[in-house]
């Protein structure tokens, strides 16, 4: 992939799981590439590759189009993402690594200053593409240390399709005053070098949306 194609890729793949596009929505290559000044052949190169890790559905005469939300799917990535959260989180408290710890601390700093400023109802597509990116650093630095590269690839791809099919069930952010909190849990246990607790807290963080939907805790704030 060329270098246009591939910064045009990672701009597309936060596109997709930002909530700019609805579930089912048909992503038409010809507007796309007018949009962003590339050829069809690019941009279709940039979609196809989407599809590869999930974030995009081809279907020949159909085209492309963005995943449906599924219950299934979301419980499914959220099981598998736990897993390779606490062992990714494990391995990396046992390095012993200073300088790990450091960088943890820098990404949940920068990350909770950014879920300070969201308001829940009202967050810009911006602010949601800046705050996706700020999560995935904190959990992909929450496992950097593992010395696992596979682990790493594989949360990343497992990452960006949960994060996918979850915001387009909270596109208003009901979630992020829970979620300063539970970061801060996660990041206290990792750096007390607590493996039982952290990998408690992770469950905790990522499994409340099938154990308590949105919509319920909507309700209960009202």
């Amino acid at each position: 992939m060329s270098v246009e194609a591939e910064g045009l890729f990672e701009q597309m793949r936060d596109r997709t799981v930002s909530g700019e596009f609805a579930p089912g929505q048909r992503l038409r290559a010809e507007i796309l590439r007018s949009e962003y000044g590339v050829s069809a052949t690019t941009m279709r190169e940039v979609l196809l590759r989407l599809s590869t890790v999930g974030l995009v559905d081809f279907q020949e005469q159909r085209g492309f189009r963005l995943p449906e939300q599924s219950v299934e799917l979301q419980r499914d990535l959220t099981r598998f993402r736990i897993l390779l959260e606490c062992e990714g989180a494990c391995l990396s408290i046992r390095s012993e690594s200073v300088e790990w710890e450091a960088r943890l601390t820098a990404a949940h700093y920068a990350l909770e200053h950014i879920e300070s400023r969201v308001h829940v109802g009202e967050p810009s597509p911006e602010l949601l593409a800046l705050w996706v990116r700020a999560e995935l650093d904190f959990h992909r630095t929450l496992i950097d240390g593992c010395g696992n590269e596979i682990l790493k690839q594989t949360h990343q791809a497992v990452y960006y399709r949960f994060r996918q099919q979850l915001i387009t069930s909270d596109r208003d952010f009901h979630w992020v005053p829970m979620n300063v909190e539970q970061h801060q849990g996660i990041v206290t246990a990792a750096l007390d070098k607590d493996e039982e607790l952290v990998c408690e807290r992770i469950g905790e963080h990522l499994m409340r949306n099938i154990k308590d939907p949105v919509e319920n805790y909507m309700r209960e704030t009202a």
